[in-house]
């Protein structure tokens, strides 16, 4: 079985300050890693790198075998839930539509296939019935499945999301995790989350990324790996069962 994404010793930040360091990672067609770790420490740079937004400092990147500049459009990316004009006059279905931009030549028009694309992602997240509607009436978790619709419309082999379920309820987080399992059937997923207990009930394997990246394809997260990511003792996630007894620790500073 033939990777998707491939990354080889590479570098990568802005400018002067070096966000990743020596990242060395392979994603497999029925890949569905989680990605957790600190604040600042790369995780969406990381998403930036594979999109072919952020160059490498050094090392090599291929996506499908190509430049991340080129293999991208294999790739579908779902942002955070970003604030925006309610008012605004578009349907969900127009949003979901955009996803076949990347298809179509410059000032050409949508056809028949790029409609029944967009219908049959639609379907693919069960809002089809809602295709008429104004985005700015939907929930956040409806957004949310809008954005992940739009992602599929470009029929992608590899679907990014980058904290799908920040600012939604519990139940509503559920069933988005429940929907990327089944997507997984058919392509690989990493998902970047802060919610360990959810990664670790849904994805296949689970990476801590703080500038290095500390990954070995499996499910299990060790202490060690954790310690490395977030530089205080955290309790293992594993079997899709969060244990969190956080060990009671003092800062260096604190302790002089």
């Amino acid at each position: 079985m033939q990777d998707v994404i491939t990354l080889r010793h590479v570098w990568a930040g802005y400018e002067d300050d070096v966000v990743l360091e020596d990242i060395n990672f392979s994603v497999r067609p029925d890949d569905f890693i989680g990605l957790i770790g600190p604040n600042g420490g790369g995780k969406t740079t990381l998403m930036r790198v594979l999109l072919g937004l952020v160059k490498p400092l050094r090392g090599q990147v291929s996506i499908m075998g190509k430049p991340p500049e080129l293999g991208r459009e294999h790739i579908g990316y779902v942002p955070q839930i970003i604030d925006f004009d309610r008012s605004f006059p578009i349907t969900l279905f127009d949003v979901v539509r955009m996803g076949r931009l990347g298809h179509r030549k410059l000032f050409h028009r949508y056809n028949a296939q790029d409609n029944e694309i967009a219908m049959a992602a639609l379907r693919d997240v069960e809002m089809e019935s809602l295709k008429d509607t104004p985005i700015g009436e939907l929930s956040g978790g409806q957004r949310q499945r809008v954005l992940i619709a739009r992602a599929l419309a470009s029929q992608p082999q590899i679907l990014l999301l980058d904290e799908p379920t920040s600012s939604i309820d519990p139940k509503v987080s559920t069933s988005i995790y429940e929907l990327l399992q089944r997507l997984n059937e058919r392509m690989a997923i990493i998902l970047v989350s802060h919610d360990m207990n959810a990664i670790s009930s849904y994805v296949k394997t689970i990476g801590c990324v703080s500038r290095k990246l500390f990954y070995h394809a499996e499910k299990a997260v060790t202490a060690e790996m954790l310690e490395a990511a977030y530089q205080c003792p955290i309790d293992l996630i594993a079997h899709g069962l969060p244990h969190r007894h956080l060990e009671e620790h003092v800062h260096e500073e604190a302790a002089l």
